[in-house]
């Protein structure tokens, strides 16, 4: 393979490098800066919860608060499980996404990539373009979706017992 500069693959190459030297705590905390550009303009700040080894490998998780909501995290290999949270109100990325959006989405976490720090690019795209009830709104929008996903839920657990009952 030929160096040809800074090229596109080089660029890419050169940070997945860069991100497979580090420890799983370190490309957290990389990740975070990335979030940070998202959230600290909207007075968020990050608190760091756990991280260390256990059976399923090297973790760290954290979140990101102001006053009542919260951004959680969780990191192993690659960006896991979002949460976010309004007072008692909890949406996953997913089922907050699948409210905001529709089924066919548009949103771009989780998605596919061999650099950890994606996913916590992604998020922040996501971030940036759908959760800005969440951000800085009444948290109204936030309540609205949260009940869209507990009826979706419904129907996914009506479908899964009539789809159980026909075989």
């Amino acid at each position: 393979m030929k160096f040809t500069g800074a090229g596109e693959y080089d660029v890419m190459l050169l940070r997945l490098l860069r991100v497979l030297t580090m420890n799983t705590l370190e490309t957290f905390r990389a990740g975070c800066n990335i979030l940070d550009e998202v959230m600290n303009p909207h007075r968020f700040f990050l608190v760091e919860e756990a991280s260390g080894r256990s059976s399923g490998g090297d973790f760290a998780s954290g979140e990101y608060v102001r006053v009542d909501r919260r951004l959680e995290i969780h990191f192993r290999y690659s960006l896991g499980l979002v949460a976010y949270h309004i007072g008692k109100l909890l949406l996953t990325h997913e089922a907050y996404m699948r409210a905001v959006l529709g089924k066919s989405g548009g949103n771009r976490y989780p998605g596919f990539s061999d650099d950890p720090l994606d996913g916590f690019r992604h998020l922040s795209y996501d971030l940036s373009h759908f959760c800005e009830d969440f951000l800085t709104g009444s948290g109204e929008e936030f309540e609205h979706c949260v009940v869209k996903a507990q009826e979706q839920e419904k129907i996914q657990g009506i479908k899964a017992l009539l789809s159980q009952g026909a075989a």
